[in-house]
């Protein structure tokens, strides 16, 4: 019987708006050629259509699917709070670990998110539980183009991001993608700061960009 592997991927690491998630496709080893075979290609890769079609089809293909997510307020917590060492990658090394112990695998891709890929793997084996410590761990970057398990991941996170995003543009008004490259979401947190007294609580406030607006409001107000 072929091992279980899994690949672990995010979706929303670098946005100012909306969460964090990281997903986490279990298959059997011998199942890689087929999700490629399938087109499971990194997320980026895919149109919305194609990943969402690709959605179900991972599901249903994959031995168990586990997600973790990361909310704004908790990001800016861990980024702002939690000291010098625990930093975006630290948290989302620990997400990973969760999403591994919970699929349990005897071998885990993961798409490294630290400059160093060795490191980021063993930052994820600190948070594993004792009898999962000695697990093998792929650490690579990119390996959501390399491993077919890992872009299967990637399909899980994007979609499942997606839609919390989607959710967000209904209750809060068309924010654009949330990323700050996008000149709708500038707009959005400005026009916001304007008519309210706090951003929206799906705001990053931990994001460098914060900073940059409040100081042009001021700037504005003032005349400064």
């Amino acid at each position: 019987m072929a091992n279980l592997i899994a690949g672990v991927d995010d979706a929303g690491r670098g946005p100012i708006i909306g969460p964090l998630v990281i997903a986490g496709v279990l298959i059997s080893e011998d199942q890689q050629e087929a999700l490629r075979e399938a087109g499971v290609r990194d997320s980026k890769l895919l149109t919305p259509a194609l990943r969402t079609k690709l959605d179900v089809y991972v599901r249903g293909a994959a031995s168990r699917v586990s997600l973790v997510e990361a909310q704004p307020k908790e990001i800016d917590d861990f980024v702002l709070h939690g000291g010098h060492l625990r930093k975006l990658n630290y948290l989302e090394a620990r997400m990973m670990a969760s999403v591994v112990a919970d699929l349990a695998p005897t071998e885990v891709f993961v798409d490294a998110s630290d400059v160093n890929e060795a490191r980021y793997g063993e930052t994820i084996r600190e948070f594993l539980p004792e009898h999962l410590k000695g697990m093998k761990i792929q650490s690579k970057h990119h390996a959501d183009r390399t491993f077919p398990v890992v872009s299967a991941a990637s399909i899980i996170a994007k979609v499942r991001r997606d839609r919390l995003v989607e959710a967000l543009r209904n209750q809060y008004g068309d924010f654009g993608s949330g990323y700050i490259t996008d000149p709708k979401t500038m707009e959005f947190l400005r026009v916001w700061r304007r008519t309210h007294t706090e951003y929206p609580p799906i705001v990053r406030m931990s994001w460098k960009t914060i900073n940059q607006l409040e100081a042009e409001l001021h700037q504005t107000r003032f005349g400064a």
